[in-house]
């Protein structure tokens, strides 16, 4: 019999519980899907694209101003996932269709990527992106003291990661921060430095206590809602459901969403789609008409 290596997984099984590309064989079908609808939308909506926040190439965002809106913008900071090590802004330009021509300024963070940095520079980077949003936000029609926090997989820890921070360091004023939502999000490290991607991502045991959400408190009183698909595996269940614990009893609103049938990949659809469950509930989250 094999030995357990976490839990009451096996190795073999520890890594299937979070190689969603194996999981789920025709992903490519919907990342090829996205990009051209993020392409097409690009072509004749409002945005500006490479905005630097930081000195190096990555450190760029894409910004998608309101379609319609009388007064400054709320304002929607989205972080992309590719487990820390892969995948680029310029792959989730179909995000802002959700929530732009609904009224929201949407900003599309890119960041660089383990192992080109190591994980406390790119939650720093992300850090630097919010900052900068708090401080450029006006000059594209956003209300930099309504800003609302969205991210999936690895961006859903990061979202957390965002709630988690002393903004008053940043010269952030943490109350302009209204709210958030974190899409498969992946709070407590210790199961990715056991499994298959540790090699890429070295991920050491001082890491994982740093950078973990599940050992750190929230900063800022803001709700957040921890959402899923309901075809995901139980591991990502399992994420959801150890972080809304503590920190609802840390006094933070927390709501969770678990959306039936959807899997780590067409779960972005439904964020990104008006009508449909995640992207109605960040509307309602943002006050959007």
């Amino acid at each position: 019999m094999a030995d357990k290596v976490y839990g009451d997984f096996t190795q073999e099984e520890l890594d299937w519980q979070y190689n969603n590309r194996e999981r789920v064989p025709n992903h490519e079908e919907f990342t090829s899907a996205y990009k051209a609808r993020g392409d097409a939308f690009a072509q004749k909506a409002p945005h500006v694209f490479d905005l630097p926040f930081g000195d190096t190439p990555a450190e760029v965002v894409d910004v998608y101003p309101a379609h319609e809106s009388d007064d400054l913008a709320p304002v929607l900071i989205f972080f992309h996932g590719g487990y820390w090590f892969s995948r680029h802004k310029d792959d989730f330009r179909y995000i802002p269709a959700g929530f732009a021509p609904a009224g929201a300024m949407v900003v599309v963070v890119n960041y660089a990527l383990i192992p080109d940095v190591d994980m406390p520079e790119l939650i720093r980077q992300c850090r630097a992106s919010v900052k900068w949003t708090y401080d450029n936000a006006e000059e594209h029609g956003g209300d930099p003291n309504n800003i609302y926090i969205a991210g999936h997989s690895a961006g859903g820890h990061i979202t957390a990661m965002m709630h988690a921070t002393d903004w008053a360091d940043w010269g952030v004023d943490g109350k302009s921060i209204k709210g958030a939502m974190a899409i498969s999000g992946l709070y407590d490290l210790e199961p990715i430095r056991l499994n298959y991607m540790n090699p890429t991502l070295g991920f050491t045991p001082e890491i994982v206590n740093e950078y973990s959400p599940v050992h750190l408190k929230p900063t800022i009183n803001a709700p957040i809602i921890f959402a899923v698909g309901g075809a995901e595996t139980s591991e990502f269940q399992r994420h959801k459901d150890m972080l809304m614990g503590p920190w609802s009893q840390a006094g933070l609103s927390c709501e969770q969403v678990t959306v039936p049938d959807l899997n780590h990949f067409t779960i972005l659809e439904d964020f990104s789609t008006e009508g449909r469950t995640l992207n109605t509930r960040m509307r309602e989250l943002m006050k959007l008409s």
